[in-house]
């Protein structure tokens, strides 16, 4: 367990900030690693008015947001106790030998029967049911997360927009990004169903409607929401914890199941990395033209193409905090569907001890420090 400190100091260098971001990937059970990482960040002071995710990643967001602060890891814990109930059992460590076959049991066991309180396979399968239907358009359904949310998420919380909330979800026909936001007019009321989009994952879940069209999870167009977050914002001033599930980095395979994990990594992972350097080029890129419109010529500064170029500079003023959830020895390629409880809570303190870590680096408070520019720390490594 990560002992908390002082709220005061630990959230003093974070309050220097005009806005506290929590942006979370998604990555289905890997998702523990979220609930263990924000539970520890409360404890240590941290109080973000911005949650923003994709797929798993929504799910931990609304309940982050939909519930008072004093009952969100609570209800956090709740969910991840719900859905790993089918295996509840934690092997003693004279099993540890066996995790990875007890891992992939698991894995096959969510396949076959389904995740408690989440997610039950279609009988009969949708090959049989007729086309057009919702069951011909998904091998699970997921009334048991509906009814999971509807219990530990208060709608009323999120849109009372205490914190802005947003989820990101891809339109089915026209393949367009969509991001729910609390803040935009646009979405209206924040209800169930934008949830059940963000984490509609094809062909395993069925596609959700929200209004007159349906949508599917985000993560087919980006697993990361950062990208939301910068274009969002162009002038933002924040510290951004980011709490990805699957790491860029990684040891060269042996074998294929470590080849189909690897590549599943790095599938997942590219987005975080390409939205991190983009917003790093763009941040250059418009330092660059503050610099040579400010030697402009009093007569070409008024200039119609020079008054444009001033207004599409605004710059970020942004500290990226990564916490990656690494692999274990015993990790599989099925990782983002096993649901054991032995796994889930193994997640859950790792994401505690990646926050530790963090917070005991010596460039914690460089990270919150309020320098110009955007700039990304792993300080958990």
């Amino acid at each position: 367990m990560v002992a908390p400190r002082d709220p005061v100091s630990a959230s003093s260098y974070a309050f220097r900030r005009d806005h506290t971001l929590l942006v979370l990937q998604g990555g289905g059970a890997l998702g523990a690693y979220q609930a263990g990482v924000y539970e520890a960040l409360a404890e240590n002071g941290f109080a973000p008015d911005w949650v923003t995710g994709v797929s798993i990643g929504a799910i931990n967001a609304a309940i982050i947001a939909g519930n008072p602060v004093e009952l969100r890891a609570v209800r956090l814990r709740e969910f991840w106790e719900r859905v790993s109930s089918g295996l509840p059992l934690v092997p003693p460590p004279i099993l540890e030998p066996l995790r990875r076959t007890l891992n992939l049991l698991s894995a096959s066991a969510a396949m076959s029967f389904g995740v408690p309180h989440f997610f039950y396979p279609r009988i009969p399968p949708p090959i049989f049911a007729p086309a057009g239907t919702m069951s011909a358009l998904s091998f699970y359904d997921t009334d048991p997360l509906r009814e999971t949310l509807q219990e530990l998420v208060q709608f009323d919380i999120i849109n009372g927009k205490d914190m802005r909330f947003a989820v990101g979800s891809v339109e089915v026909t026209s393949g367009n990004s969509k991001y729910f936001d609390n803040y935009k007019p646009e979405t209206g009321e924040i209800v169930i169903e934008h949830v059940m989009a963000s984490g509609a994952l094809p062909p395993g879940f069925p596609p959700v409607q929200v209004g007159k069209e349906f949508y599917w999870d985000g993560g087919l167009v980006s697993n990361s929401p950062l990208w939301y977050v910068l274009d969002e914002e162009p002038d933002l001033e924040a510290l951004i914890m980011q709490v990805d599930l699957f790491s860029a980095s990684g040891e060269m395979p042996h074998n294929l199941d470590e080849v189909l994990e690897r590549a599943k990594d790095i599938q997942y992972s590219s987005k975080t990395r390409s939205n991190t350097t983009r917003a790093k080029q763009m941040d250059d890129v418009t330092a660059a033209v503050r610099r040579l419109l400010a030697k402009l010529p009093a007569s070409l500064r008024m200039d119609a193409d020079a008054k444009f170029l001033a207004q599409s500079t605004q710059a970020h003023n942004v500290s990226i905090v990564q916490l990656i959830n690494r692999r274990f020895d015993h990790t599989t390629q099925a990782k983002d569907y096993e649901f054991s409880r032995a796994t889930v809570r193994a997640l859950w303190n790792a994401g505690r001890e990646a926050v530790r870590r963090t917070l005991d680096s010596p460039e914690w408070p460089l990270a919150c420090a309020t320098d110009r520019g955007v700039r990304t720390y792993d300080l958990a490594r």
